[in-house]
């Protein structure tokens, strides 16, 4: 078999999608489907709820990537595609859970409730992207891909040493990464630890088939989740274009690591419909017939027709979920527009939170720098 006969298979084999041990609850025609071990009991409200943060996260991540196409700012990663592995897992948490996000989670950022500029800001780089966790429920952005599992693994010990474990009111953390990571160390030392320590963490991977442009192939022999069994705790795959199956997967995990359980492993399948970020070129790496497979899987797209089909919205409804996608979109644009540039000193705000003489002098050179173009006119 030659490279090019090698890549159109295993093309095809990504195109077709999981194999048949993944939890699904909604196809891509629209049609619920039942699963023995997950149930998918939602409300009206809940289903249309579902549909409009689907169709918002989704616009408002166009909105960047055009901006950054303009100059705005200066990288962007898109999460076309994996909009309803964000929004379900996301909407399963609960207010003291803690987020650990790489720098593509802007659907969980939303559905936490914070502000969207907060990466843009972070991208455009006017400021670090710096969040008060305590607050916010979410950590600032993971740049270093894999490090922030193991921050997530240390903030559940804390967890454990706290007590507020083993109850169902209890506290759980998930780690969001992309099937990339997992061939990073820290990933991995991070399944040992929390393996160990028993800690209430679910580890979530939106497995989207490239890391950049490594093919999972290159990456493992045997689909993601089995790997959680040789670190000792359970794995499973979830059709991650599956909003509702995204949702239950998720919620029964957390309550799972938040009753003591431990951790455990996520494996959302589902597929990265754009470029890593805006400096790559996917067309170098993919063809055409793939995406356009994996297109029929769109997850706004099912979710979509299971409302017409039940007669829960019609065109009118949709037409006003998009009408107020946009705004949102035309808003979010113009606050990125009315960025003030930072303060050259602000940049050693948040390095240590006390500071540090090293610190100090550093900030006092720039200061002097800074201080000798005055009246220069430069």
């Amino acid at each position: 078999m030659t490279h090019g006969e090698a890549t159109a298979v295993t093309s095809a084999r990504r195109a077709a999608g999981p194999d048949p041990v993944f939890v699904q609850l909604l196809t891509p025609e629209g049609d619920r489907v039942e699963h023995p071990d997950y149930s998918g009991s939602f409300t009206d409200d809940e289903y249309r709820s579902l549909y409009h943060d689907l169709v918002v996260v989704r616009r408002l991540d166009a909105e960047a990537t055009a901006l950054q196409r303009q100059g705005e700012i200066g990288l962007w990663p898109s999460l076309l595609g994996q909009e309803a592995a964000q929004v379900g897992s996301a909407r399963a948490l609960r207010p003291r859970d803690m987020v650990f996000p790489t720098y593509r989670e802007h659907g969980v950022l939303y559905c936490r409730g914070v502000d969207p500029i907060m990466p843009l800001s972070l991208f455009r780089g006017v400021d670090q992207g710096v969040l008060d966790p305590h607050e916010s429920g979410f950590a600032t952005y993971a740049i270093v891909v894999g490090a922030h599992a193991l921050h997530a693994t240390g903030y559940a010990m804390g967890v454990v040493k706290d007590g507020t474990v083993g109850a169902d009111d209890g506290e759980a953390v998930i780690a969001y990464f992309g099937d990339g990571a997992t061939s990073q160390g820290d990933v991995n030392e991070a399944f040992v630890w929390a393996s160990v320590f028993n800690v209430p963490l679910v580890f979530f991977c939106q497995n989207n088939q490239y890391a950049i442009s490594e093919p999972l192939e290159r990456q493992t022999r045997v689909p993601l989740y089995q790997r959680a069994s040789g670190f000792g705790f359970p794995g499973l795959r979830v059709d991650g274009n599956d909003v509702l199956a995204c949702y239950a997967v998720t919620r029964k995990a957390l309550d799972d690591a938040r009753q003591g359980q431990g951790p455990s492993l996520i494996e959302a399948y589902t597929y990265r419909m754009g470029a890593h970020t805006t400096s790559d070129d996917p067309s170098r790496y993919r063809d055409a017939t793939e995406v356009e497979t994996w297109q029929a899987k769109d997850p706004i797209k099912r979710l979509r027709l299971f409302l017409t089909k039940q007669g829960m919205a019609k065109d009118e409804y949709f037409d006003a979920i998009d009408e107020e996608a946009r705004v949102a979109a035309v808003e979010l644009r113009q606050r990125v527009l009315d960025m003030p540039d930072p303060d050259p000193m602000t940049i050693f705000d948040h390095v240590y939170p006390h500071g540090s003489p090293e610190l100090a002098q550093q900030k006092q050179w720039l200061a002097n720098y800074l201080a000798s173009f005055e009246g220069s006119g430069h």
